[in-house]
């Protein structure tokens, strides 16, 4: 009894020690996974000083130029190969394929951008996974020496090239020579400038040879997004980490951002990293210093918004203008040099108080400003001026900056790989006022070619304050409309921007009947007889925006024989101010209710919702409208009195346009 009894507290001692084993096991094997996850995924931050500098006391990793045979070029070629500390042949590494930059070659990175170092230091410190990195020559050619002409159309072709020979002969030499894996998972590819625009365009081009992509301020050989990416939800599946990074002050951003945009708008996951800088090393070694940190481990998708974008230069900058800067909130940095000026604001939206360093340099952070295109500007001492670091517009009466805010359903007035149109200036000496104006027009794709063709008209108005260039630039009608005809929402058709100021009180009934009379009498005789524009109402139609919006209304009411389509944008009767002109015109409709109805093929009115100023007064024109049983279609796009508002009554109002 006493020896069963101990035999069986001993099987049950043994069974608890092992069930307490296998716990234990359990838990350290949870642990050293969550860690090395939570490894993985923690945000990156920018490298700190000295990330770059040579290191004593620890381990460093081996350079070797290295040559092999190019079938793609038909001789021997050369790259650097960086082998990390402890390298052992009896192990298996992943690569890290590192382009260099235009001007550059192998040597590049080595001679500019310290990888070794940096490298060696973040083992050291066991912040990256032991890799190999391969340092090739991306320009595929027999002479493929970075002298002369580096811009010879043979040599950038031969940057083009280079994708031949890295999978083809690069890849599989490394593969033969060296112990590495060789699936998608365990290879990255990732370059500066012209090698970043290869890295995103044989990264993305070749989704099941590469998991990590990285491009450092990636040059105008970056591919177009919709290349790059044409199916949104593979690169979803199959890309492990895209990173995109450039200087804030770069000139090449635009690629970055654009490349960021396309990416955001389906939903791509990717590091979008803009930090302080221009186009040289201190942005791609740092770009260098946190990829390497990312690659070959668990990363977390979600943790991507994190990473942070400094102010970006606007797009109305005037050329490497660093202020004003936006930041992702859409918050916007401005800053100007005024050492003697007593005090300096900002008017945008509302006025914002600049503050000055000891060296006369003005800054301040505005509020986040909504999508889209704004007008601002300067007050130094109190006197209104344009912003020197910004592209001015006509508007607010005068020369003012414009800022545009990006906006992400902007894309339909994107500049896109299609054929385009062309804006010209045409002056002409009007009877009407006794002097030369001019106006701007947009002639469509193909204009010039198709002799043959004519086309109808589209005699579009700007607001108050702004001139015939309104709606050329602000309004980016060429662009529109580009996009419009390339994928067939619109017929191919002529725009007629033209001056409505008319040297008196803008909405004094004087004015409205001078432009009507300059309209009749002057331009559509001129653009019928000079351009092969198409004749009779059917072929012709006229809109425009507030101000421009009255002028379609006094106009094209009583000229239905002349237009057969009509468009009011942000725009209705000012009452009371206008009350007896739009009594005068409710009486006409009441009258000619049926010829206004049959004649009028579209009558549409839009507004810009609620916050839109003309809001009030187009509700009320609506209701009398309604009354006299005109018949009209009404559209609402959020968004107030402003820009984004008028190129997307553009946008939704042209494709309606001549069609019968």
């Amino acid at each position: 009894m006493t020896n069963r009894f101990l035999n069986r507290v001993h099987r049950s001692a043994h069974k608890n020690k092992i069930k307490r084993m296998k716990q234990t096991i359990t838990v350290f094997v949870f642990t050293i996974i969550m860690g090395f996850c939570l490894r993985g995924q923690s945000t990156v931050k920018q490298a700190p000083p000295g990330f770059d500098t040579l290191r004593s006391g620890i381990q460093h990793g081996k350079i070797d130029t290295i040559s092999y045979f190019s079938k793609t070029v038909g001789n021997n070629r050369r790259f650097i190969l960086y082998t990390p500390p402890g390298y052992n042949r009896k192990n298996k590494y992943p690569v890290l394929y590192l382009l260099h930059g235009i001007g550059g070659d192998e040597k590049e990175w080595l001679n500019g951008g310290s990888p070794q170092i940096i490298l060696d230091n973040l083992y050291a410190e066991g912040k990256i996974e032991p890799m190999i990195v391969v340092m090739p020559n991306g320009r595929a050619m027999k002479d493929d020496r970075a002298v002369g002409n580096i811009f010879d159309s043979a040599k950038v072709q031969a940057f083009a090239n280079f994708e031949k020979d890295l999978l083809n002969d690069l890849i599989p030499f490394i593969q033969k020579h060296y112990q590495v894996y060789t699936d998608q998972k365990h290879r990255a590819i990732a370059g500066l400038s012209m090698g970043g625009g290869q890295s995103l365009n044989f990264g993305l081009g070749n989704l099941d040879m590469f998991a990590w992509i990285g491009g450092f301020s990636s040059a105008p050989n970056t591919k177009t997004p919709e290349v790059l990416v044409p199916d949104p939800e593979l690169a979803k599946q199959k890309i492990k980490l895209l990173w995109i990074s450039c200087g804030a002050s770069d000139g090449l951003i635009v690629f970055s951002k654009r490349t960021h945009d396309y990416l955001e708008k389906y939903h791509v996951p990717h590091i979008y990293y803009i930090e302080p800088g221009v186009h040289d090393f201190k942005v791609w070694k740092n770009g260098l210093y946190m990829f390497s940190q990312l690659i070959f481990k668990p990363v977390d998708t979600s943790t991507f918004s994190a990473y942070p974008v400094v102010g970006a230069p606007s797009a109305t900058n005037v050329r490497s203008a660093k202020y004003p800067q936006i930041l992702p909130d859409h918050r916007v940095i401005f800053g100007i040099k005024a050492p003697d000026a007593k005090k300096v604001q900002v008017d945008l939206v509302r006025k914002y108080d600049m503050v000055k360093d000891t060296s006369g340099f003005w800054t301040v952070t505005t509020d986040s400003v909504s999508e889209g295109f704004h007008y601002y500007s300067l007050l130094i001492d109190g006197v209104a001026m344009a912003d020197p670091s910004s592209e001015t517009f006509y508007g607010m009466g005068r020369m003012a900056s414009g800022i545009e805010i990006p906006f992400a359903g902007g894309g339909y007035y994107a500049l896109r790989d299609v054929p385009h149109g062309d804006i010209r200036i045409k002056k002409y000496f009007s009877r009407v006022t006794n002097s030369w104006r001019q106006f701007y027009l947009y002639t469509p794709p193909g204009y010039d070619s198709a002799l043959t063709e004519s086309y109808p008209v589209l005699y579009i108005l700007h607001g108050g304050g702004e001139d015939e260039s309104g709606w050329a630039t602000q309004g980016k009608t060429d662009l529109i409309m580009d996009n419009l005809i390339a994928s067939k929402k619109a017929v191919p058709m002529m725009i007629v921007m033209p001056d409505a100021n008319m040297g008196v009180s803008a909405f004094d009934e004087s004015a409205l009947k001078l432009f009507e009379s300059e309209l009749k009498n002057t331009l559509i005789p001129l653009v019928e007889k000079t351009y092969r524009a198409k004749s009779g109402a059917g072929n012709r139609a006229l809109a425009g925006l507030s101000m421009g919006g009255i002028h379609t209304l006094y106009t094209g009411i009583k000229n239905t024989d002349q237009f057969s389509y009509l468009g009011v944008f942000s725009s209705g009767w000012i009452m009371p101010m206008q009350h007896s002109i739009a009594d005068a015109q409710y009486d006409f409709m009441k009258i000619n209710a049926i010829t206004v109805n049959s004649n009028l093929k579209i009558f549409w009115i839009a507004t810009g919702g609620k916050e839109d100023i003309a809001y009030k007064n187009c509700q009320i024109m609506l209701g009398k409208l309604g009354e006299l049983n005109i018949k009209y279609t009404y559209y609402e796009y959020p968004g107030g009195h402003t820009w984004p508002v008028w190129r997307n009554d553009l946008y939704n109002f042209a494709p309606l346009l001549f069609r019968n």
